[in-house]
């Protein structure tokens, strides 16, 4: 089928705004949308800016919005979002995150709130045997979690950082901050809690599950953030202390 891939355009270098150009081609419906990205790139406008990597829904590299969601381009097929000949695709960058160009976004600030919530093993006790044990239990808490690739796909969607609060440390710091709470060989919950109860921290989410929805790994995210929260608001309580959110 012939299908219109209608790209945002953008360098920051010689660009006032961005633009959208639009590509011509071929397409079959089990093609991914990476698949037309590379055959625009190769054979119609190799100035086409834009990341991947394994091309196999595992690194993250490739997010973007397509029609208006966060999805992968690796996973994401034509026939996902394409349902006659002639259909638009239309690709933007990620939101919330300055583009470096085209399709391309920079990550520092991402990666900041990232390294904010410590996302490594603290702890400083004496390994009594060989390696800290954990059981098939203690393992399973933490699955969801640790299938986050940080593609920031949920940053982008997050209602809360795109419209009402940037400073906000967004759903994959958390759920990177919710894997080690609740890690049975973690120390560090007070640690964290200087950057996850503030008024920027886990407060300011308010349940809209976009990020959730947009997740390419099927994580939990907004019930994860939930229960980050409740862990907060016990540990203040059993200090008769109160959370820290602002209000």
């Amino acid at each position: 089928m012939k299908v219109l891939l209608r790209i945002e355009r953008f360098d920051p270098s010689s660009d006032q705004k961005p633009y959208f150009q639009e590509y011509r081609l071929e397409a079959e419906p089990m093609d991914r949308v990476l698949d037309l990205l590379i055959n625009v790139k190769r054979f119609q406008d190799g100035s086409i800016a834009f990341r991947k990597s394994c091309a196999h829904g595992v690194c993250g590299s490739d997010a973007m919005r397509i029609n208006g969601i966060e999805r992968l381009a690796c996973k994401t097929l034509v026939q996902d979002v394409v349902k006659k000949t002639g259909d638009r695709i239309t690709l933007q960058p990620l939101r919330g995150l300055p583009v470096e160009r085209d399709l391309m976004v920079r990550q520092e600030r991402f990666f900041e709130k990232y390294r904010l919530v410590k996302p490594y093993l603290i702890n400083e006790e004496a390994v009594r045997e060989k390696e800290r044990i954990q059981s098939p239990e203690q393992r399973h808490r933490i699955d969801d979690a640790t299938k986050c690739i940080l593609c920031e796909a949920c940053y982008s969607a997050c209602p809360v950082l795109q419209e009402k609060n940037p400073g906000f440390l967004g759903p994959a710091a958390i759920v990177q901050a919710s894997r080690f709470l609740d890690d049975s060989r973690d120390r560090g919950f007070e640690i964290r809690l200087q950057t996850l109860d503030t008024p920027d921290g886990v407060w300011p989410c308010e349940n809209h599950f976009k990020c959730t929805q947009v997740c390419p790994r099927g994580i939990k995210v907004t019930k994860l953030i939930n229960l980050t929260k409740q862990k907060i608001k016990k540990f203040r309580k059993e200090r008769s202390e109160t959370v820290n959110d602002g209000s």
